[in-house]
């Protein structure tokens, strides 16, 4: 007994175009976007083939569905080209961690903040970490003073997303780069 080969999986992500159009009648829209009228699908598909077209199902909720005149094949490519190039210009910001103690010293401070001025030049959010450990949690404002200070060290690149607040024994601060800074 033959086996036969399996069907190709039908590309159900774009429009219907020619045959895979179900419905009895739609609405027609020509190459130049003016409205033709109600046609029958058979109709519609025939005059598509006599201009050198295919249709294109466009708004399949409409009542009718309604069908453009279209070069599928050209259309395929721009929406392809169209959104590579938008996942080129997309800007993928990662978020990068600064951790400090409410006890780090000044110049550890000025090392943490360049680091930070460094991660927001390249467009990288920053959250700023600040550790309590025992007695240091009644030293809550000593931990959102050095979150200040980290900040005010890159206040010209960075605007603060999210102020200082506790989570458990840790206190979050998250700057975002500012658009066009750096």
């Amino acid at each position: 007994m033959r086996r036969r080969a399996p069907r190709p999986l039908r590309d159900e992500s774009g429009p219907k175009v020619n045959e895979r159009i179900r419905a009895p009648r739609v609405m027609v829209v020509d190459e130049e976007g003016h409205r033709l009228g109600e046609f029958l699908t058979r109709d519609a598909l025939q005059l598509a083939r006599d201009r050198g077209f295919d249709l294109v199902e466009v708004a399949p909720d409409g009542r009718p569905p309604i069908c453009r005149l279209a070069d599928w094949g050209k259309m395929k490519y721009t929406r392809k080209k169209s959104a590579a190039k938008s996942r080129r210009n997309a800007t993928s910001s990662s978020m990068k961690e600064v951790k400090v103690r409410p006890k780090t010293d000044d110049h550890d401070i000025e090392v943490k903040t360049r680091n930070a001025e460094r991660f927001l030049s390249r467009g990288d959010r920053v959250k700023i970490t600040v550790w309590f450990r025992g007695r240091e949690h009644a030293h809550h404002d000593i931990g959102a003073a050095q979150c200040r200070r980290i900040y005010e060290g890159v206040k010209e690149l960075a605007k603060v997303e999210r102020p200082p607040h506790m989570d458990g024994r840790r206190m979050h601060m998250i700057l975002a780069p500012i658009a066009g800074g750096g």
